[in-house]
């Protein structure tokens, strides 16, 4: 039963995230350098369950590949998505901080990928990036996690040990 849990739990973080990325895809980051992908909010759920690592792992590289992301963003935008969830889980119970791994990660490595591929000036493509991290993860996904924490029994990994 764990084991179907965890499975579950994790192809619905993948199917959220890929879902509210499409959704929102004129503002998801796959026209130009400035984005706001509101999915990201969902990048602080590693605090709360483990198997939402893998779940982001799947729904970026998904989402990546069905909105139409370059193969360079495709590739390392999901592959910072899971270091920055790695990172995230590894700050599990200081839900401020664990906000901070999807801001530095992918605003150096997505900034990074857009810069190269849209030939545009690192530094502000870094920045854009930063900015629309920061307002997904601390403006949606820090309050998101913060209810989720208030809610009695909070949802969390407490519920499969």
């Amino acid at each position: 039963m764990k084991n179907t849990t965890r499975l579950t739990r994790a192809a619905l973080v993948a199917a959220l995230y890929i879902a509210i990325t499409l959704l929102f895809q004129p503002i998801s980051g796959f026209s130009g350098q400035f984005q706001l992908r509101i999915s990201e909010a969902l990048t602080l759920l590693p605090v709360l369950m483990e198997e939402a690592v893998p779940g982001l792992f799947v729904g970026c590289l998904l989402a990546n590949l069905l909105g139409g992301g370059t193969l360079l963003d495709i590739l390392f935008g999901s592959l910072a998505t899971l270091a920055a969830a790695v990172w995230t889980r590894k700050l599990q119970g200081r839900p401020v901080m664990a906000a901070l791994p999807p801001v530095l990660v992918n605003m150096l490595v997505v900034g990074t990928v857009l810069a190269f591929t849209l030939k545009l000036p690192w530094l502000p493509s870094v920045l854009w990036v930063g900015l629309g991290q920061a307002a997904a993860c601390y403006g949606l996904g820090l309050p998101l996690v913060l209810l989720i924490l208030k809610r009695k029994p909070p949802i969390q990994d407490t519920y499969l040990k």
